[in-house]
């Protein structure tokens, strides 16, 4: 994610990163008789055809079953305040933010001109056992956030709206129900026989684990199937001169214009590249992950 402000008028220039990842093994639904994968198509109710990605979009259903549609320059137009900034509310204290709340959590690394003033406000926020509740705007949508402490770092947890939160309602809570003080206190001391301090590193996914285990023994006892006309994809090679590669893009989008695409040059004709330090690449392909820079 680019570059966020923080602390109202004390402008700390941070990142954010995931600090959390999903570990579940994750399966393809195939079909059983012969493992090949099953697709799933995006069809039109109406007329059956199957839809591109890029005609597709937001549609708000009313009780009447008409459709409010959506368009980007609708979804562009709306106001966000907080883009591009973490705005920080006030303070409350952290037993307050109850943890239903809780809905994604980042960590906020600091650029290396706001290094100081990241670690004043940490040290402060830290010392004074309070959370900080803030405003975010994340993938185009406004979130509350409460910022903590953690290891050193400053985290942002972003919460779920208030209205977003079910209120239970059960019948027991309305029944007079009798809990003796014997009972009481036999339970207290169960609890307290009980209590021992968190460490995560003791608990694993024994599930996770068991299923990696049958998985990697079909592999081991060559349990596998192979789709009948499935092929491998070939890893795509480095291109050692990009030249041709950039003359068939400006070719292809030429063609979509409707102009003349610019006849390609003999080698023999062509001038040889010119002489760089080291050999060009192509540009880095910018991917979201729990490991990279958390998109907005």
């Amino acid at each position: 994610m680019g570059r966020r402000d923080l602390l109202g008028l004390v402008v700390i220039p941070v990142k954010l990163y995931a600090a959390t990842e999903q570990r579940d093994i994750t399966f393809r639904q195939v079909h059983r008789k012969d493992g090949a994968r099953i697709q799933f198509r995006r069809v039109c109710t109406l007329d059956g055809e199957e839809v591109p990605y890029s005609d597709i979009a937001k549609g708000y259903e009313l009780p009447t079953g008409d459709m409010v549609v959506l368009t980007d320059e609708d979804l562009a137009d709306l106001p966000l305040v907080t883009a591009h900034r973490i705005e920080v509310l006030h303070f409350a204290p952290a037993d307050q933010v109850e943890p239903i709340f809780a809905a994604k959590s980042y960590y906020l690394e600091p650029d290396p001109t706001g290094a100081r003033a990241y670690v004043l406000f940490r040290d402060a926020l830290e010392k004074s056992g309070k959370v900080a509740v803030a405003k975010v705007a994340l993938r185009q949508r406004e979130a509350l956030a409460a910022l903590r402490v953690r290891e050193g770092v400053i985290t942002l947890e972003t919460l779920l709206w208030p209205d977003e939160v079910r209120k239970p309602d059960f019948a027991f809570l309305d029944e007079d129900i009798e809990v003796r003080s014997q009972e009481l206190k036999m339970a207290e001391s169960l609890i307290d026989t009980m209590t021992e301090d968190f460490e995560p590193d003791q608990y694993h996914d024994a599930y996770r684990e068991a299923l990696e285990a049958v998985v990697q023994a079909k592999v081991e006892g060559n349990d596998v199937v192979r789709p009948a006309g499935f092929e491998p994809e070939e890893p795509k090679k480095q291109p050692a001169d990009l030249t041709e590669i950039l003359r068939a893009s400006v070719a292809a989008l030429k063609n979509e214009r409707g102009e003349a695409a610019p006849k390609p040059r003999s080698r023999a004709k062509s001038a040889p590249p010119a002489k760089t330090d080291g050999e060009a690449q192509p540009a880095a392909e910018t991917k979201t992950g729990t490991r990279g820079k958390a998109s907005a």
